[in-house]
């Protein structure tokens, strides 16, 4: 039996057209430019304003995906869309971008937080290795504006909005995803939720009043186990497929803070100039950070370059994934 691996032969990325700068936030909130940079490395990031849902940037990255590849939407077997914010409940953000795009396929929602990407590429790789699905698409697309506290100084300044998707198809040469870990400790949901809006917290006038609908994090609490737990997780990645620092040609990570990434760098061995970043100019996308960086470092991967995507969420979880890019961008 031929041994199966899920492949990335294409990847596409969408952040809307409008900016929100660090001048624009010090006309909202007490803060600088200054500030902002120092602590995150942030100078703007892109909003999706109006009556827009998540489903409206996954749409136009999948059409850019298929363009890329030269395929037809109805070709794909299976999407996947990790999202913390979806248009609604239900139906499922995927569900949208199929009716969108005339895909008849399985389709459904992960919610994972920052981490959910990762946790899609796994699935979608065992989807690929079953033989049963020759082309998954997976997408990483949130509107954090549509969540974000614009009267929380610490936290406003993070986030903006964007999609990106990859298709993954099956390699027979021992390319593509690799190796992967992946872990969740439910004790850290102290730290890091949007607490309003599910069974247990319905929306009320009250819980609007208190901003419970809005996202919330401890920060210090976030960055202590975001470095400690992405270095293990990463550091046993690359122990038990005896890879040095030194052959990784790229880290792709989350883009949570600059301050998070460096330290994580350090503790993994791997320089920071190896580290695709673009929090500077997108700021935190939650689940769309790690393919818009494959979208926007495309053209610098090379075949059989050695990939480490590592990330951190709420949950809370975090994860690491090996593995080798499979083409030469044009």
């Amino acid at each position: 039996m031929i041994d199966i691996s899920a492949c990335i032969t294409a990847v596409a990325g969408y952040v809307p057209p409008d900016k929100l700068t660090n001048a624009d936030l010090e006309t909202l909130v007490n803060t600088t430019h200054e500030w902002i940079v120092e602590r995150t490395g942030i100078h703007e990031r892109r909003i999706l304003k109006g009556e827009k849902g998540t489903s409206t940037m996954a749409i136009e990255a999948v059409k850019c995906l298929c363009e890329k590849r030269g395929i037809t939407p109805q070709e794909i077997d299976a999407v996947i869309c990790a999202t913390i914010t979806p248009d609604m409940l239900f139906p499922c953000t995927a569900n949208l971008v199929c009716d969108a795009l005339q895909i008849s396929s399985l389709s459904f929602d992960l919610l994972a937080a920052c981490t959910g990407f990762l946790y899609g590429l796994e699935i979608a790789s065992n989807f690929i290795k079953s033989g049963n699905y020759k082309k998954v698409v997976v997408i990483g697309a949130d509107k954090m504006t549509s969540i974000t506290d614009y009267e929380d100084r610490t936290s406003c300044i993070l986030f903006g909005d964007g999609a990106g998707a990859v298709l993954l198809e099956p390699n027979y040469e021992g390319v593509g995803i690799l190796d992967t870990l992946l872990q969740t400790d439910g004790k850290g949901k102290e730290i890091l939720y949007k607490k309003a809006g599910g069974s247990a917290f319905p929306i009320t006038p009250q819980r609007l009043e208190q901003k419970e609908h809005l996202f919330h994090q401890e920060g210090r609490q976030v960055y202590k186990h975001a470095v400690s737990r992405v270095s293990s997780t990463a550091n046993t990645l690359l122990t038990r497929n005896q890879l040095k620092g030194e052959e990784i040609d790229f880290v792709v990570p989350h883009q949570a803070n600059e301050r998070i990434l460096a330290s994580i760098g350090k503790r993994i061995n791997i320089p920071y100039e190896r580290f695709t970043i673009n929090i500077d100019h997108f700021g935190n996308t939650a689940g769309a950070t790690i393919p818009l960086c494959l979208w926007e470092w495309e053209k610098q991967f090379k075949p059989h370059h050695k990939l480490l995507l590592t990330a951190f969420g709420a949950g809370l979880t975090w994860g690491a994934m090996y593995l080798t890019w499979g083409y030469a961008a044009i």
